[in-house]
């Protein structure tokens, strides 16, 4: 009877300790490592003007709205001498806009629209026809509509009000998809995978995990990328396969690295920091200046003035310095709770990770931000 009690004991143990190193391997879907190489957005711009200003458009020093507004006029069969222009109700504006992969001739984007002038302010103004173009010079989208800048700018004299940029304002809905990306992922039998973040071991985990479900049709081609075979049964539906991949779940290997923020005292860092055997004196020396002052009166009817001298007092406190020695076996959780335990603070854990990295006992990449 008591050997069965030590053997249903030791298995509690192997469960909890597999539970626990389960715990601590982060598996994560493919789809949210990694992404299919030619599924990306594409930014688009254009040249345009707002109109419709209440006086805060650009002056007539800018030449390029003077140009622009003469131009459009013209194309309307309108011809008017450039130097007779006003544009104080128009504004010269860069717009901007992101199209996503798959979008269709008819869609819809919203639009960013930016004055590039010395206008004051853009708010009520209406966007004309703007043609929007991608970065090989062709055009996808024509944007048009009410700019609205979120907030407002008004005021008088010495005295006004504003929220938000009022030269900067966003139409959504704005554009109209006039042109799609084609796309043909997977037409030629093989698809790429490309990694968020480079890594050999994670990459050949990607490609693992492929082949383990689906045969050897996967190959780590570098650090940043796998190339995968569509199975034959797959030919024909690719969003499936594609589907059924980034379901699919690995353990990413992550560097050991800690990011340190100076300004907030922030320090992030990941669970396989190691350390060498190292030995840490934190102490400080604090010297506190005050100043006194004493006022010395002369006696009744003494004809004598007020003095005033000043006492300068300095104290100077050296703090006796604490030491933790670690052994070589310790990670950076057990540095950092000895450190807390000794009460440094998070400008003095800085420090020291600092002269850790610099002194070779801190195996692990140290970002300053």
């Amino acid at each position: 009877m008591k050997k069965m009690w030590l053997l249903a004991l030791l298995l509690v143990g192997v469960f909890a300790f597999q539970t626990t190193a389960d715990a601590a391997a982060a598996a994560t879907r493919i789809k949210d490592i990694a992404r299919v190489q030619g599924v990306r957005d594409n930014q688009l711009i254009g040249y345009g003007l707002v109109v419709g200003l209440n006086g805060t458009g650009d002056s007539n020093k800018t030449l390029q709205t003077l140009q622009s507004v003469a131009n459009m006029l013209r194309g309307f069969g309108v011809t008017i001498n450039q130097a007779n222009l006003k544009t104080k109700n128009v504004a010269a504006v860069m717009v901007t806009a992101t199209l996503p992969p798959f979008a269709r001739e008819g869609d819809t984007l919203d639009i960013t629209v930016s004055s590039m002038g010395d206008a004051k302010n853009i708010q009520g103004g209406t966007l004309l026809q703007t043609p929007l173009q991608a970065g090989n010079g062709e055009i996808y989208a024509v944007a048009q509509g009410a700019v609205s800048i979120g907030g407002f700018s008004a005021g008088q004299g010495g005295s006004s009000s504003q929220k938000n940029h009022p030269t900067v304002g966003m139409t959504p809905n704005g554009a109209i998809v006039e042109r799609t990306i084609e796309d043909n992922i997977g037409s030629g039998g093989t698809i790429s995978l490309s990694l968020g973040r480079g890594d050999f071991t994670t990459a050949a985990r990607v490609a693992d995990a492929i082949n383990a479900q689906y045969g050897r049709v996967a190959t780590a081609a570098n650090a940043g990328r796998v190339d995968v075979t569509v199975p034959t049964y797959y030919q024909g539906n690719i969003v499936s396969f594609i589907a059924s991949l980034e379901d699919l779940y690995i353990t990413p290997d992550n560097p050991a690295k800690i990011v340190v923020n100076e300004r907030t005292g922030t320090i992030v860092m990941g669970g396989n920091v190691a350390v060498d055997e190292v030995a840490i004196t934190q102490g400080g020396l604090s010297i506190a200046i005050s100043r006194d002052y004493d006022v010395n009166q002369p006696g009744p009817f003494s004809m004598g003035s007020t003095v005033i001298s000043q006492n300068d007092n300095v104290d100077a406190q050296e703090q006796k310095a604490n030491s933790v020695i670690l052994p070589a076996t310790a990670n950076i959780s057990d540095v950092i709770g000895a450190l807390n335990s000794i009460g440094a603070t998070a400008r003095d854990i800085i420090s020291i990770l600092q002269a850790m990295k610099a002194a070779g006992a801190l195996h692990a990449d140290l970002e300053i931000i």
